[in-house]
């Protein structure tokens, strides 16, 4: 690298560094900060961070071209510095203050601090590279000054009501702050909420994957229709269906419902219209779990099946669910042949 080359990575690493410290403190900020204009501002000044570390980064690599060992070692300490001076902040910022409105406004005093900081550092590697001819890390820098001074006038307009907040809390006995409104306590729900999707989730696919054993849907119909109501049938309303009524919503069922319905019926009204039909429609699936799968993944499996297993998908479909797009692809398959 030349000189100047040098010199506009030495400023690149401290912007990069300052990034780094930034977006961790701006995470410990958030978690702090109930809801409302400024923890918004701070969720978007998050995001605009770390894309700004990232396009710094990129130029930086740029004109080092991978021949600086030296320059890169450098720049991995400073990011490094820059986090270890957010994360010995951090605990500080959770103790000082009187309340939690105090310590969001404090919090934002500092943001302020920091992002006057930010603009600094970009003004002068604005001009760095304007003075040597570098346009591109010029203009890089021109684009993120513009975000970090529009950050600090969104904080500025921010101050009064944070400073309004304080007065009604600690001086009018007023507090308005509440710990479950915080950005920490959204990312406890978030995990909660996100574990407990997992979870279902995954009893979903291991109940499917259970269908798909040969007799495993009928032993889970019989169980189900052991103990059902009318409310966890299949079929809604069924106990003020007629025979007939009943019989026309048959053929929609999966094997599992069929056998939840008979089970049902034989304990109730014992109809053998009803009971002879599901006799009809029950049988073997042209695989276990058939009934559960949905039309895109039969057809997937149909492109390896024989004619033999195709034309069982074709007359089980017909007899029971009739979907046009499993029924266009066996005759496909079937033509084919």
């Amino acid at each position: 690298m030349t000189q100047s080359e040098k010199k506009i990575v030495q400023y690149l690493n401290e912007a990069h560094a300052t990034e780094m410290a930034l977006t961790r403190v701006l995470q410990e900020q958030i978690a702090m900060a109930p809801h409302g204009r400024y923890r918004s501002a701070l969720e978007r000044h998050l995001r605009e961070t770390r894309d700004h570390a990232t396009r710094v980064a990129a130029r930086r690599r740029e004109l080092q071209g991978g021949g600086d060992a030296l320059g890169a070692i450098v720049g991995t300490a400073q990011d490094a510095v820059g986090q270890m001076l957010a994360l010995a902040k951090a605990p500080l910022d959770l103790v000082r203050g009187t309340g939690g409105e105090e310590k969001v406004l404090k919090n934002a005093k500092d943001a302020c601090a920091t992002e006057a900081l930010e603009i600094a550092t970009y003004i002068a590697l604005e001009h760095l590279a304007r003075a040597v001819g570098d346009t591109q890390t010029a203009e890089l820098a021109a684009s993120i000054r513009r975000d970090e001074e529009a950050m600090l006038a969104a904080i500025q307009d921010e101050l009064p009501a944070l400073t309004q907040a304080v007065a009604r809390a600690d001086i009018g006995g007023d507090g308005s702050y509440d710990i479950a409104d915080t950005g920490a306590a959204d990312a406890v729900r978030d995990v909660a909420e996100d574990t407990e999707h997992a979870v279902r989730d995954a009893a979903r696919t291991a109940q499917r994957q259970a269908r798909r054993v040969p007799g495993a849907a009928q032993a889970e119909g019989a169980a189900k229709g052991a103990v059902a109501s009318e409310p966890d049938l299949p079929i809604a309303g069924y106990d003020g269906l007629t025979a007939e009524q009943i019989v026309k919503r048959l053929p929609g069922l999966s094997q599992v419902d069929l056998t939840t319905v008979e089970v049902y019926e034989r304990r109730t009204q014992d109809r053998s219209t009803v009971l002879d039909r599901i006799g009809t429609l029950r049988g073997d699936e042209p695989w276990a779990g058939y009934d559960d799968m949905n039309a895109g993944e039969i057809v997937d499996r149909l492109r390896a099946a024989d004619d033999e297993l195709t034309a069982k998908v074709r007359d089980h479909e017909r007899a029971h669910k009739g979907r046009a797009t499993v029924l266009r692809a066996v005759e496909r398959e079937l033509s084919h042949a």
